[in-house]
């Protein structure tokens, strides 16, 4: 029995290096060095390290492990455990893990895997950061290094053979997949069998992050930070189509019942869902395709027999496309018939990995990273020899999120639409958070702040959203700002990001307000800011930063920035920044810095007139985009509102252009959080229920199982930035908000609209909040309940009244 375990403590924090020739003594040095292969390969290539010793008496080892790139860790041939955890030089994670050890012989084996990661190389994931091939294990007990540390015990180390690259191709960004040869694969590694293990290469020692001295090229050593991501294997999937074929280019071959080979079709169906194994004639072409019933992110498994020089090809969709060719259109996702199976915007087949049997019994067939989406196409080509397949398996991976929360109301919809963004953020959550687990899997500033605020009403859990924001700090660059998307070996920069970062850190206190874990991240914040008020011009407005200005995906906008913002101050931009400002002075005065608090609020009202000498236009009584006044947004209102500095006089004169002007350039799915935020604000919740009809209750109706990027026709079908319409189910219709740091105060508010009642639970960290409200005429009634020691206040219709720690009544 193994048990992976989250330690905060860092191990050997005070122990010293015995130095070698030429070394310098260190402290932070850990008991194990780095080992890696015996030769100079180059990547990508895969080895594995084994090492075998004799346990003298049953006992419990903790052993720490970590690899650059990626290790799967066994133990006497079954899964311990997989990493590292992905951080970057500065911050680079190892595992711990508690080993129940019987009394006997036992063998360690580690697969570890190094892609090329240089540009222009596709092969590594842009997420993915690399120093050094190689391997650590240390066991925390530094007397047993001569049984367990590699660099001292007897490890040893082979290339893994039969492991094929392939570019990732319109899925950028995600890392390589893999072709497996079956006939040059070393079988039997994970047990330590086979031939040709070597004594690996020793490198340096490793070394904590805490106490490094004059640091090169080496790996600053952090307890990983996650849970072990989920790992479970799923018997799933309806099987929708068994066709012959007469090529294994199958994208532009469309999806017809007529196809079907029915008699073989029940044959598959047994083998997704329960193992019955299939036999495939010699000298056939089959293709497969499997409808998951929902999103997965998960690694196929399977295991055959026989089939020298067969192909077993696994690739995975989110959706079927309505027409061959370059057409991003996809449809009803439920609906198959006369679709294809291919890549976007490429005549190309999917997404996913082949698999080469040679011929031996119970072969057993992986990969090394998993795939993603609602469509999986088994394409299989026989040789000479049949085909058996024993069993065929996907094992579901992502972080271990569930909804905690409970939401219901007369509204159905809402309901309805819940299952999508749950399922979203869930497949949006891994190691970090994405932007889409199908192309990028990269994890975004302006993505992750919505995600963040979701997964604070669904989970009690925080360890996610915490390990976002140190990695953001970590990204930042010499002129203070961050970088748009973090860990990522590829550097992109997107100033507005940088703002929403600052955000998230306001909204952590708000939330959660550990400041212990906040303390050390208001530097860089304070960095953010200064960057864009040194950009301040002779009119006082933020010029255009360097970078990526992006804002939103607004289709008349180019590369989704407003209208000059890559040359001249933009409203947008420099409205957040008032925005921004302001949130980041009550952290300020949360940490006992009242000047400096000041002297943000200072700073975002002499912004906010300088905006509104030079952005506000009487004719439109709305705030420009630029300085010509040529372009008008729904973003700059939002923003201009949400900053708190405009007149009660224009605030007036705003709303009803925000309302109703058809000419505005309208936020699209992830800006409508800040559309959202500001319906709120000025108690016009009917808009809420208009932008959620048409960008939301459709999806469901359209199939989807997950929330999209952007209106249709979309690229990504999973994009967790569109899962915040959970949040305001929270914060808008019941109206539960933290009213100070650490949600030690709470404030109800609720906009019903259109609903004659709604109720729901959500976590707080002192426990549990409940609300449930039942209108009555013109009264509503409303049942609260708050954890013990946490008050509050209840606003409706004008009136306020005050809430205790416990249950109460309130008519209103």
């Amino acid at each position: 029995m193994t048990n992976r375990v989250l330690i905060s403590q860092e191990p050997y924090r005070n122990s010293t290096s015995k130095p070698q020739t030429g070394e310098t003594q260190r402290k932070g040095a850990w008991p194990a060095k780095w080992i890696s292969h015996d030769d100079d390969a180059q990547p990508p290539f895969v080895c594995a390290f084994r090492n075998t010793f004799t346990q003298s008496a049953d006992a419990i080892v903790r052993l720490h492990v970590t690899a650059d790139q990626r290790y799967d860790l066994f133990l006497d041939g079954e899964l311990v455990g997989r990493g590292s955890e992905r951080g970057d030089a500065n911050h680079w994670f190892f595992e711990t893990y508690d080993l129940h050890l019987a009394q006997g012989e036992h063998t360690i084996v580690a697969r570890t895997w190094f892609l090329p990661h240089i540009s222009p190389s596709k092969l590594a994931p842009f997420a993915q950061h690399s120093i050094h091939a190689g391997f650590l294990l240390s066991p925390d007990d530094e007397n047993l290094a001569e049984t367990f540390a590699t660099g001292i015990a007897p490890w040893q180390v082979k290339h893994l053979g039969g492991y094929e690259f392939t570019d990732p191709s319109m899925a950028w960004g995600k890392g390589a997949n893999v072709v497996v040869h079956g006939d040059s694969f070393s079988w039997g590694f994970e047990r330590g069998d086979g031939d040709n293990w070597q004594t690996p290469r020793v490198l340096k020692a490793g070394v904590n992050a805490s106490t490094p001295n004059e640091t090169q090229n080496e790996h600053l050593l952090m307890p990983a930070i996650l849970p072990a991501q989920i790992d479970e294997l799923q018997h799933i999937g309806r099987v929708v189509l068994v066709s012959e074929i007469e090529t294994m280019k199958t994208c532009d071959v469309p999806i017809r019942e007529i196809d079907n080979v029915n008699s073989e079709r029940l044959s598959w169906q047994k083998l997704m869902l329960s193992n019955d194994e299939i036999t495939i004639a010699a000298n056939t072409r089959h293709r497969v395709l499997v409808d998951l019933e929902n999103y997965y992110c998960a690694r196929p498994e399977l295991t055959t027999s026989g089939g020298a020089g067969a192909v077993v090809r696994v690739h995975w969709q989110e959706a079927l496309f309505e027409q061959a060719k370059t057409s991003m259109d996809k449809g009803n996702r439920d609906q198959t018939e006369g679709k294809y199976f291919r890549q976007i915007w490429m005549d190309n087949d999917g997404l996913g990995d082949t698999f080469l049997p040679d011929g031996g019994a119970h072969r057993f067939f992986s990969t090394l990273w998993w795939n993603c989406g609602r469509f999986v196409e088994i394409v299989v080509e026989t040789q000479a020899e049949p085909l058996t397949i024993h069993s065929f398996a996907l094992r579901e991976t992502r972080y271990p999120l569930e909804l905690e929360s409970h939401f219901e109301s007369s509204d159905a919809r809402l309901k309805s639409v819940e299952p999508l963004m749950v399922r979203a953020m869930q497949m949006c959550s891994h190691e970090t958070y994405m932007d889409c687990p199908f192309y990028e899997q990269l994890q975004y500033i302006g993505d992750t702040r919505l995600e963040v605020l979701t997964h604070y009403i669904m989970a009690r859990d925080d360890l996610l959203p915490r390990k976002a924001m140190r990695m953001f700090d970590a990204s930042r660059v010499l002129n203070g700002l961050t970088q748009s998307r973090y860990p990522s070996r590829i550097l992109q920069m997107i100033p507005p990001f940088s703002l929403w970062y600052v955000a998230m850190l306001h909204d952590f206190a708000m939330w959660k307000g550990d400041r212990e874990f906040l303390r050390v991240l208001v530097p860089g914040a304070r960095g953010v800011l200064d960057h864009f008020l040194n950009l301040r011009d002779e009119n006082g407005l933020i010029g255009a930063p360097e970078g990526w200005n992006y804002i939103d995906c607004v289709k008349k906008w180019e590369n989704g920035g407003p209208v000059g913002a890559d040359s001249q101050p933009s409203g947008p931009l420099n409205w957040t920044v008032v925005w921004v400002l302001k949130q980041f002075a009550e952290i300020e005065e949360g940490f006992g810095e009242p000047e400096l608090a000041t002297r943000n609020r200072r700073a975002a009202s002499e912004l906010a007139r300088n905006l509104d000498q030079h952005f506000w236009d009487d004719g439109r009584e709305l705030y420009a985009d630029d300085l010509a006044h040529t372009s008008f947004s729904e973003h700059s209102q939002c923003l201009a509102i949400l900053g708190g500095e405009v007149s009660e006089e224009k605030q007036n004169r705003i709303v009803p252009h925000l309302l109703n002007d058809d000419d505005l350039a309208r936020t699209t799915i992830m800006f409508s959080h800040y559309l959202f935020e500001t319906l709120n604000r000025v108690g016009h919740i009917e808009k809420f229920f208009e932008r959620i009809e048409k960008l939301w209750f459709s999806l469901h109706e359209n199939g989807l199982k997950t929330t999209i990027e952007m209106p249709e026709p979309t690229r990504s079908d999973c994009h967790a930035w569109a899962a915040h319409p959970l949040l305001h189910q929270f914060t808008t219709l019941l109206g539960i908000r933290p009213a100070s740091w650490g949600f030690a105060t709470v404030e109800i508010a609720p906009q019903l609209g259109h609903l004659a009642h709604a109720r729901g639970t959500m976590p707080h960290p002192q426990g549990e909040i409940a609300v449930e409200l039942r209108r009555d005429g013109d009264t509503l009634h409303a049942d609260v309940t708050l954890p013990d020691g946490v008050s509050g206040v209840f606003r409706y219709a004008g009136k306020t009244m005050e809430l205790h720690g416990g249950a109460q009544k309130l008519s209103v």
